[in-house]
């Protein structure tokens, strides 16, 4: 739908005669069909609202002012008129805003179909390389271009409407043809032109304001160019919340060059689960099994390896941290504090995490 600040010459023209028209027809359930069909054209052809009731009302302004008082009207008779032509002129109005909200309504819901189409096929790349070009620039979009493909994803709903007004806020924030936002899959997916500062932070301070805090996390693929480089950025976005789920990161955005290690780690699944099983396997052998052992090696690290601060957060005694450490090196003869093994203590306790290990098998368990 075209919308434009103020009617063309013809199509005030044509209201105008619309609106006088329907004031000529008698009343009943025709005129106010009339009027609703009147509405919708006025939706069509791009008129705002307050031009279709400006130009009913000027209509009814038109029509008192030709109409004539006989000799024996009185002044409870004109008075009676202008109370029915207010009357009749309030139901119009009613009846043609009822049509221009529907239509609108059904053009914004072709309009976001339309939208979520093209995003779908933009990204799987299925359309034909000509065909999608000729529909990316009603969007703006530049195929030859770098582009970055944000992903929101949210425990809570995410809705048609939220979508909505979270491209609209992102098209005014960033200019039109910069982004383009629509709900996909269940995430909500943003792409946006490559080298774009500070959409991450603008989408996450739009979520927060739709969802509240909690509950939601998004991240940012790698900008990369052309057509394959949108379905890569995708791909690279969606990996960073899988992987984030899964390693228990909170963090509200996420950046998928920041998780490049966790793609390489899971590449050779045959090799990580090697490294689970050599470096973490005698920890199953202990007395509770290995998880609270995994545990505070995680928190541990999640800490840059400050034993106090592991205490507090596992709600634990240093003392009893040290101790669980020690246990860690007699089991599998590896120690965080040991510069040579801290590495390779953290990449297996990171493959386990990714693995679903120790609660079964890794060769097992879904990556």
């Amino acid at each position: 739908m075209t919308s434009v600040s103020e009617p063309s010459a013809v199509l005030g023209s044509w209201l105008a005669a619309e609106c006088a028209a329907l004031l000529g027809v008698p009343a009943g359930e025709r005129r106010s069909h009339d009027a609703t069909r009147l509405g919708a054209r006025a939706a069509d052809a791009g008129l705002q609202v307050r031009d279709l009731v400006g130009g009913l009302l000027q209509a009814a302004a038109t029509h008192w002012s030709v109409a004539t008082a006989g000799p024996a009207d009185t002044a409870d008779t004109v008075h009676a008129r202008a109370a029915a032509l207010l009357s009749t002129t309030d139901t119009l109005v009613a009846a043609a805003l009822d049509g221009y909200a529907r239509q609108a309504h059904a053009e914004l819901t072709r309009h976001d179909r339309e939208r979520t189409a093209f995003v779908n096929d933009l990204l799987t790349g299925r359309a034909k390389p000509g065909a999608l070009a000729e529909r990316a620039q009603r969007y703006g979009i530049r195929l030859s271009a770098s582009h970055v493909v944000l992903v929101a994803r949210s425990t809570g709903l995410l809705t048609q409407d939220a979508a909505q007004r979270i491209d609209t806020a992102l098209a005014a924030r960033f200019g039109a043809g910069n982004t383009l936002t629509t709900l996909r899959e269940g995430d909500l997916v943003c792409i946006s032109a490559g080298g774009l500062r500070g959409i991450a932070a603008e989408f996450a301070h739009l979520l927060l304001a739709e969802l509240g805090p909690g509950g939601w996390q998004i991240a940012a693929g790698r900008a990369h160019p052309g057509l394959h480089g949108l379905a890569a950025s995708l791909d690279e976005a969606r990996n960073a919340l899988d992987h984030a789920a899964k390693l228990g990161f909170t963090a509200p955005v996420l950046n998928a060059a920041d998780l490049l290690v966790f793609p390489v780690l899971l590449r050779d699944r045959d090799a990580i689960t090697d490294l689970v099983t050599t470096v973490l396997g005698p920890l199953t052998t202990a007395r509770g099994g290995a998880q609270p052992y995994l545990d505070t090696l995680t928190v541990l690290f999640d800490n840059q390896g400050n034993h106090t601060a592991t205490a507090r957060e596992m709600h634990l005694s240093v003392r009893a941290v040290t101790y669980r450490l020690d246990r860690i090196h007699i089991l599998t003869g590896y120690h965080p504090g040991e510069p040579t093994q801290r590495f390779t203590l953290h990449a297996a306790v990171l493959g386990a995490r990714l693995l679903g290990w120790p609660d079964g098998e890794p060769g097992s368990t879904d990556a």
